[in-house]
């Protein structure tokens, strides 16, 4: 046999043993994952799903315009992510089960792209061999089997955070091939990999803000890896590249720096919005504690983590405040100035370093997000595990022992991911689990609470609410969970309508929490089964008190929402012409066709349909036709995809329709 024929043998065997290392990776995770399929939606997913049904089943092309235009999230909406949806299902309510399996075929397919894209920077800096292969699809396992994503990837509303992560990876496994050809002399890599980068950064940015990281994380893989390994001997497609580099990578890549540049200024001098309980600067000092615990998750892994909980997170108020925060930020400091220092001697652990940070600047720097998510650790880590799979596959000392973790490592990853999994998919152990792991944490009790109340034990939920009412005396989570537990059993107390007032004047982030919990409370008395304590008039003065909340009474849909509570609690009194002039106060507040139809609806529905027929005229003195405010936003052309349709004006017609047809019934019923 000859050399060639050998080294081609050698080529195929490695292949065949990655191929076979990816494909044994992928049926571990998905075997890993298989319990957690079965789970529940949860928070976020119930404020951007239900939108599959906003206006009816998707079933032709108007509707799938009108859907797939709706994303109210970053200025793009979204769409990409609302398209995948789709994949599951067409209408609202759904089984969330094809939602959940779908998001677990794209995190295999985003490991699998993991692997090509390791594979390719290790051949760039080791040459192709039987190491570099394994190391890459090893670093890719760890990625795919770490049991920090299980609550990504079964967070049905985060497939908002792995789909910028598969255009990430393509765009940079198409700007590394790029770059390898233009090495070889041929043009045809300028486009290839300006391509890549263009295209894949505008699909990911139409997923989720986050694809805007592609340019600076190209830029960083090409001066770290790419460039000093595959420089280009041709001056004058040298010169192309150059400038081809400077148009899709280190330009955009300055406006999003000059951007969050701009955000911090801002912030710093205007200070955070006025609902987060912290400041601008209490928000840096804590993301630096912050962003070390995510560091802790990521290398010391365990099954059960806070999980979505995480409102109850320490605030650092000072460099000392706790004193783990200047530590944390000397760690960090030291960290990306090692990486540096070591980009040239070892570049694939300064990339994993600097690549993971810099996935992180948009959602843990200046933007006063909440503080603390775990899938925001999804991106950045891509790189994170690739260093130690090159030290475990490569020669030297010890080589039995890291033979065994390359074994074990992936197995224990599979474990704690499974066992994790499992918790997922019981939304009874997952609501007690959360609650021990987040004992001072509004949510994670209130979440609880609304489990136990849900299999019939509001006991339960009463003497867990109690036990953290104290310390959450603002939260209108466990205030009015506690009045509609003590409800189902019978009578609310005084004191905890007290509770419940001070609340709703006082919390920071008001939100559809109230507004659900109020619109129970009324259909409760418009059944005739309201409770001891809590009765219409007790319901009148806590709507008082969420209008007199100063966060609340600066936003128009709030205003709407109680105006709209209010007109819904005087129909379930049967008082039709004062429900009408409440629910005509809601559209003065926020003229809104939508919450018009509910309204003129909701009336119709009871018996009256002559105040609906008033309350759709109210609509026409109120509503402009023209919403979209100009501009270029989502927002806008949803807003003109509506009115190009008639949406709205067909909807009105035949709900006007309806309620005259209705007209001689009520009339002679009275």
């Amino acid at each position: 046999m000859s050399f060639r024929q050998r080294a081609a043998q050698r080529a195929a065997q490695t292949r065949t043993a990655f191929w076979a290392l990816l494909a044994l990776a992928a049926s571990l995770t998905a075997l890993a994952y298989l319990r957690g399929l079965h789970g529940v939606f949860l928070f976020d997913d119930f404020a951007n799903l239900p939108t599959l049904g906003a206006t009816g089943p998707i079933d032709n092309w108007p509707a799938f315009w009108r859907y797939i235009t709706s994303g109210a999230a970053d200025p793009t909406g979204r769409p990409l992510a609302l398209l995948s949806f789709l994949i599951d299902a067409r209408d609202w309510p759904a089984d969330p089960f094809p939602f959940k399996r779908t998001s677990l075929i794209l995190h295999i397919v985003n490991g699998l792209l993991l692997a090509l894209l390791l594979r390719r920077l290790g051949r760039t800096l080791h040459g192709q061999s039987m190491r570099v292969d394994l190391a890459a699809a090893l670093g890719a396992a760890l990625w795919l089997l770490h049991p920090l994503f299980v609550s990504t990837t079964l967070y049905v509303v985060q497939r908002e955070a792995m789909l910028p992560t598969t255009f990430v990876l393509l765009g940079l496994l198409g700007y590394c091939r790029g770059r390898e050809l233009a090495a070889r002399g041929k043009s045809s890599g300028v486009w290839i990999a300006a391509l890549a980068i263009g295209a894949c950064t505008g699909l990911g940015l139409a997923s989720k803000a986050n694809g805007i990281l592609l340019p600076l994380l190209a830029w960083l893989a090409d001066a770290i890896v790419l460039a000093p390994a595959l420089p280009i001997a041709q001056a004058a497609l040298r010169r192309r590249f150059a400038w081809m580099r400077l148009a899709v990578l280190i330009l955009p890549s300055s406006i999003v720096l000059a951007w969050l540049a701009q955000q911090g200024l801002y912030f710093s001098l205007h200070g955070a919005p006025a609902f987060r309980p912290w400041t601008f600067g209490e928000r840096l000092l804590t993301e630096a504690r912050i962003v070390c615990d995510y560091l802790a998750l990521l290398w010391l892994p365990h099954p059960y983590t806070a999980g979505l909980f995480n409102d109850a997170f320490p605030v650092s108020t000072g460099l000392l405040s706790p004193p783990s925060t200047l530590a944390a930020i000397v760690f960090l400091a030291a960290l990306i100035a090692g990486a540096v220092a070591i980009r040239k001697r070892a570049p694939a652990l300064a990339l994993a370093i600097v690549f993971y940070f810099v996935g992180q600047l948009l959602e843990s720097t200046v933007i006063p997000l909440e503080l603390y998510y775990e899938h925001r650790n999804y991106l950045p880590a891509l790189l994170m595990f690739w260093p130690l799979a090159l030290w475990l596959t490569g020669a030297g000392h010890a080589v039995p022992a890291r033979r065994t973790l390359i074994v074990l490592l992936p197995l224990l990853f599979a474990g704690m991911t499974y066992f994790r999994a499992d918790l997922w998919g019981n939304a009874q152990q997952q609501a007690q689990m959360w609650a021990e792991k987040n004992p001072a944490s509004p949510r994670a009790q209130a979440y609880a609470a609304a489990a136990e109340r849900a299999r019939g034990r509001p006991d339960l939920a009463v003497a867990r609410l109690r036990d953290v009412h104290v310390a959450a005396d603002d939260d209108i989570q466990i205030a009015l969970n506690l009045v509609g537990a003590e409800c189902e059993l019978g009578h609310v107390a005084p004191a905890d309508i007290a509770r419940a007032d001070a609340a709703l004047r006082n919390a920071r982030i008001t939100g559809r929490l109230g507004y659900d919990w109020f619109d129970e409370a009324i259909a409760r008395i418009a059944r005739g089964k309201h409770c001891a304590g809590l009765d219409a008039e007790v319901i009148r003065r806590l709507l008082d008190a969420a209008a007199a909340n100063p966060n609340a009474a600066e936003s128009a849909g709030r205003r709407q929402d109680n105006f709209s509570l209010r007109g819904s609690l005087a129909l379930a009194l049967h008082d039709p012409d004062s429900a009408l002039a409440y629910f005509n106060q809601a559209l003065d507040a926020k003229p809104d066709p939508g919450a018009a139809l509910n309204q003129a609806a909701q009336l119709g529905a009871a018996g009256y349909p002559r105040q609906g027929l008033l309350e759709l005229d109210h609509l026409q003195t109120v509503w402009k036709t023209d919403q979209s405010g100009g501009g270029w936003s989502m927002a806008a052309l949803h807003a003109w995809v509506l009115k190009r349709q008639g949406y709205w004006q067909n909807e009105i017609a035949h709900l006007r329709q309806a309620l005259q047809q209705d007209l001689p019934t009520a009339q002679s019923a009275k």
